[in-house]
């Protein structure tokens, strides 16, 4: 397995990230439940960045789950849709910003984006052409 969801928004980069939405705001509470207890983590979604805290404050979005359903979305393992529909998550505020967590994670180790996948396959094919047509072969 590879981080825990504590690790990971412990070590989130708050810098600004693309992948989010310029016109999406919003605050979501992660309560994240082990052994009986309870952990908050509190992000602040605005700007393309993200700020986390450790808070129990009220929040547009509160997910509620097992410690062992947030490592695994952290790890690209489980999506948080699927979650939902498995009712291993529960819910309660802007369900919208529910997606917005799918973009925060990191997902598993070694994915790419599918935009970077095709334009690695555009620039080989046009480097394959051009290898072709200096070497006088037709395509």
């Amino acid at each position: 397995m590879g981080v825990t969801a504590e690790q990971y928004l412990r070590h989130l980069d708050t810098g600004r990230r693309p992948d989010l939405p310029e016109t999406i705001a919003g605050t979501l509470r992660l309560d994240v439940r082990r052994d009986g207890s309870t952990d908050h983590w509190y992000l602040t979604i605005a700007d393309q960045r993200v700020q986390v805290a450790r808070s129990a404050d009220d929040a547009d979005l509160v997910v509620r789950a097992d410690r062992s359903v947030f490592d695994r979305m952290v790890n690209g393992e489980l999506h948080p849709g699927a979650a939902l529909l498995r009712n291993e998550l529960a819910l309660q505020g802007n369900m919208r910003l529910l997606m917005l967590l799918r973009r925060i994670f990191a997902g598993p180790s070694g994915a790419r984006h599918p935009r970077e996948l095709g334009r690695d396959a555009m620039a080989a094919r046009a480097s394959s052409r051009s290898a072709a047509d200096s070497r006088g072969e037709r395509s």
